[in-house]
């Protein structure tokens, strides 16, 4: 087999990502004959070097090559340019399936994060920094739930608006004006079904296909996807302990532009980091000097356990430029995932006509119940309680680290959040551990599936 010496020009100036005119360039060598079936691709390091890009996009280049049929990738022997008596072989194989197969091209699945089955009973569960299902004030959010579908209520059920029910948002808009110092009113805030609804509306309101987007090297894959979903070309930037590295930012600036930054500041998903103050307001001035959206996803604000929480970044200066995201689903549970979106006045009437056209009706009767809750103070009482539970935890498991694997973990303590991240010596087989672990009834999550560029 020969290598292919590559002869491809890149254009970052181009409206097209430069992994999409990779896999482009590579199609016509295929389709030309110039690259024959069975030849060997560059490997993805080599080829990144010789281009000058990033290794990512010639992973993400080959990903759709082979979304397409036209290379295989074989586990640990690179990337060869398939057969067409295989391709042709596949189709019939899926037209002889009959009609319940599609045979118009679909496209490739999404990198979906890995799958935790339940826990069972007695498992100590660190792996994905969940609320207690166990603390949900089920009692007082079934009052609730029932006064709202009762006779009386039930006109109430007929009302349906894009933006949630005006009860919740009323709450919810005095509750992030006092505790979050947000400028946000009913009519510029939107209940949502889930954090990731939120994320999807903002992403759609806000990129077109091949916008960069500068994202945490480690962060939340669902709302990676949710942003590519998009058409986003999503750019990491390196994280320490106070947060996003803004220097590494501006350096992305001087070389192309930038749409969006997509970014977790309050507590650092999933490494816990808080962003320090000066990199927040700096962050802010090159969002409004480059023109850049600040997306803030801000999914676990109440628990903030040492000293006063940070305001949010759509609290100063640069609000005009900030998108405010969060969630009830920490609070109260993940299976009640109310989502919430907050933003300036011209985002906020696309983001109602995308979200009237795609999903106009809200869950009404489950949204009064959880304003009853903000009404009659039980939620506020409920954060409380689960603060000081979580933040004793906290104390107790990272004693119980310390004092039993000492040098093996390295942490800090994290200032708030529902998660210690650690680094395991370099000696320990952490994916080994991982599975002692299981059989020993604790589960804990490996960072590889939160860093992007493992992703791809």
């Amino acid at each position: 087999m020969r290598r292919w010496d590559l002869s491809v020009a890149l254009d970052a100036s181009r409206d097209q990502p430069l992994f999409l005119q990779l896999a482009s360039a590579v199609a016509d060598e295929i389709r030309k004959g110039r690259l024959k079936p069975g030849d060997p691709l560059p490997g993805s390091r080599e080829l990144a070097g010789k281009l000058g890009v990033n290794r990512n996009t010639v992973m993400a280049g080959y990903g759709e090559l082979a979304a397409e049929g036209l290379v295989d990738t074989r586990v640990g022997g690179g990337t060869f340019v398939s057969a067409p008596m295989a391709r042709t072989e596949q189709s019939a194989r899926t037209c002889a399936q009959g009609s319940d197969v599609p045979t118009y091209p679909l496209a490739r699945p999404l990198q979906m994060p890995a799958q935790h089955a339940a826990a069972t009973p007695g498992t100590l569960n660190l792996a994905l920094g969940l609320a207690d299902v166990r603390l949900f004030p089920a009692a007082a959010l079934a009052r609730a739930f029932r006064r709202a579908i009762s006779p009386r209520s039930r006109a109430s059920l007929s009302y349906a608006e894009p933006c949630g029910h005006p009860r919740l948002r009323r709450e919810l808009a005095m509750m992030l004006a006092r505790s979050r110092g947000l400028a946000v009113t009913a009519d510029n805030l939107m209940v949502t079904r889930s954090i990731e609804q939120a994320i999807d509306l903002v992403a759609r309101t806000l990129l077109a296909p091949g916008d960069v987007v500068a994202v945490e090297a480690f962060g939340y894959p669902p709302a990676w996807n949710v942003l590519r979903l998009a058409g986003a070309y999503l750019v990491p930037l390196p994280l320490d302990d106070d947060g996003l590295d803004v220097g590494a930012l501006e350096m992305l600036l001087s070389q192309r532009s930038v749409r969006a930054v997509f970014l977790t500041p309050h507590h650092q998903f999933p490494t816990t980091s808080v962003m320090s103050a000066p990199r927040r307001t700096r962050l802010a001035q090159l969002a409004l000097h480059h023109r850049f959206a600040i997306i803030e996803d801000d999914y676990d604000h109440e628990f903030h356990y040492d000293g006063k929480p940070v305001l949010p970044i759509a609290a100063g200066s640069g609000r005009a430029n900030t998108v405010y995201i969060g969630s009830l689903a920490n609070l109260l549970a993940p299976g009640i995932s109310a989502g919430f979106v907050a933003a300036p006045a011209p985002v906020f009437e696309r983001l109602r006509s995308l979200r009237q056209a795609s999903d106009a009706r809200s869950d009404v009767a489950m949204e009064c119940a959880i304003a009853e809750l903000f009404e009659d103070g039980e939620l506020l009482r409920h954060m409380r309680r689960v603060r000081r539970v979580y933040a004793s935890r906290r104390d107790v498991l990272a004693a119980a680290l310390k004092q039993h694997l000492g040098s093996a973990l390295q942490f800090r303590v994290p200032d708030g959040g529902m998660a210690i991240w650690a680094r395991a010596d370099d000696s320990i087989d952490l994916a080994g551990w991982q599975h002692t672990g299981e059989r020993e009834g604790v589960l804990f999550q490996g960072a590889q599936g939160y860093d992007l560029m493992q992703r791809g």
